[in-house]
């Protein structure tokens, strides 16, 4: 967004600041888009304070201050922007059925590559993933191709906002979530609109908000109970579950469990939902994470089993596993036996860039460490 206004009044990052009340150093994150500008109050305090002229104020959605003027345009810019959209909406047209495969074949690569190395590593390659899509997206005039957009743009979204989740970027994550799933009412996807809601449930479990992530999870489940496959249906049983499991409340955790393993289909994945990995082994390692806030001594046992099943490359996921046997063997008073469980999450913590693993590592093996001494 300063982008547009160093480009449209030349004010350079001090300027901005003192014009915008914003502290240089945030000026300059927004800049190199390490954060984002959402409050519309903001948007009008920055073209105001900058000057900007109306057809830059329209850019940012808000209304031209030259009322006569509709369209905010002044010394022949009207000409310039009709002639950048007929180009924008020529490159759009090019957008095909292969060209769509294409960014959905990015997209899948970079899931794969978060699953690996975290958000942190890729974070470049996700914005402009998601600028390249939105872009095609934004000017696209055949349905078809507009709502095979759509899906990609959704799928995209979230999963950059599962990324902001880990890195305690929750605001960021919400606004993902929230773009996502308007692109998925666009593309008409029931099954990716109930995932990504239910992704958004954990934004409210990380804000401290256990009740009101079940009340969400629990009314997706209802609103698409019919419309979602049964893998899909397995995952949000698994997170009610998990969301129960903060409430304390282990009745509802473990039906929601029973539920889940009841309606998991044989095999991984999904070719229609490559978003979603989830089998025998995955389930076992919610149960664990689950269960483990009960004392239950069944759970080493299913940890163990899902880190068995682990192939090596959901390295974040495993740092979880091993959190929870960590977990699990101290509260058995087998401190020892924990420690290299933890010593090895804190590397694929750190290897992923996940904060939200490394606050419960550091916990964890603060609590070993009393056990110890």
């Amino acid at each position: 967004m300063f982008n547009l206004a160093t480009k449209y009044t030349g004010a350079s990052q001090i300027r901005i600041s003192t014009a915008t009340g914003i502290t240089q150093g945030r000026v300059s994150q927004i800049i190199h888009r390490k954060r984002q500008v959402t409050d519309l109050e903001v948007f009008e305090r920055i073209a105001t304070g900058l000057g900007l002229p109306d057809h830059a104020r329209m850019l940012f959605g808000l209304a031209p201050l030259d009322l006569a003027s509709p369209t905010g345009d002044r010394d022949g810019t009207h000409q310039e922007q009709t002639e950048e959209l007929a180009a924008r909406l020529e490159v759009a047209a090019a957008v095909d059925p292969a060209m769509v495969m294409i960014l959905t074949t990015d997209t899948n690569n970079l899931r794969l590559l978060d699953r690996r190395l975290g958000g942190v590593a890729i974070a470049d390659k996700m914005r402009a993933q998601i600028a390249q899509i939105e872009r095609a997206h934004r000017h696209a005039v055949r349905p078809g191709i507009r709502a095979q957009l759509a899906h990609v743009l959704a799928e995209t979204s979230s999963l950059a906002g599962w990324q902001a989740i880990h890195t305690g970027a929750l605001n960021d994550a919400w606004n993902h979530y929230e773009h996502a799933k308007a692109a998925a009412r666009e593309a008409d996807n029931p099954a990716i609109l109930a995932y990504i809601s239910g992704e958004q449930a954990y934004v409210l479990l990380e804000l401290g908000q256990p009740a009101q992530a079940t009340e969400l999870l629990q009314h997706i489940h209802t609103t698409h109970r019919g419309h979602v496959p049964a893998r899909l249906r397995t995952w949000l049983f698994a997170a009610e579950a998990e969301a129960a499991a903060i409430l304390g409340d282990e009745a509802t955790c473990r039906t929601a469990l029973e539920q889940a393993a009841a309606v998991l289909p044989n095999g991984a994945a999904d070719l229609n939902m490559p978003y979603l990995s989830l089998d025998a082994h995955h389930l076992a390692r919610w149960r664990g994470n689950c269960l483990v806030r009960f004392g239950d001594p069944g759970t080493i046992e299913d940890l163990r089993s899902a880190l068995a099943g682990m192939d090596g490359t959901y390295n974040r996921a495993e740092s979880g596993v091993r959190c929870d046997l960590a977990h699990a063997l101290l509260a058995q008073g087998e401190a020892e036996a924990a420690q290299p469980h933890i010593q090895r999450a804190q590397q694929l913590a750190t290897m992923t860039g996940s904060r939200r693993q490394r606050r419960r590592i550091e916990e964890l093996a603060k609590a070993v460490k009393r056990a110890l001494s």
